[in-house]
């Protein structure tokens, strides 16, 4: 995946993740609350690991190494990254 490819997904993860934030509480086509938090939660790792990704392709080509060697890491790693 590319820094382009990456960026795609990163908006589309965003673009889902404010669907599911401005959708009204009563409004059955979002399904349960319940579902709604895990699906969120899930979204927020997601995007966690892709901005990861991001930073280490951009560090890898700063450094001039080749940022296609750029591996994604679990999402259990990078959810314990402090901010």
């Amino acid at each position: 995946m590319d820094e382009q490819d990456l960026l795609e997904r990163i908006q589309a993860l965003v673009e889902e993740e404010h669907r599911l934030r401005d959708a009204p509480l009563d409004d059955e086509s979002m399904g349960d609350n319940s579902d709604n938090r895990a699906r969120l939660a899930h979204l927020e790792a997601q995007l966690d690991q892709c901005w990861d990704l991001l930073r280490q392709r951009r560090a890898k080509k700063d450094a001039g190494e080749n940022p296609d060697e750029a591996e994604a890491r679990p999402i259990s790693e990078v959810e314990g990254y402090r901010q």
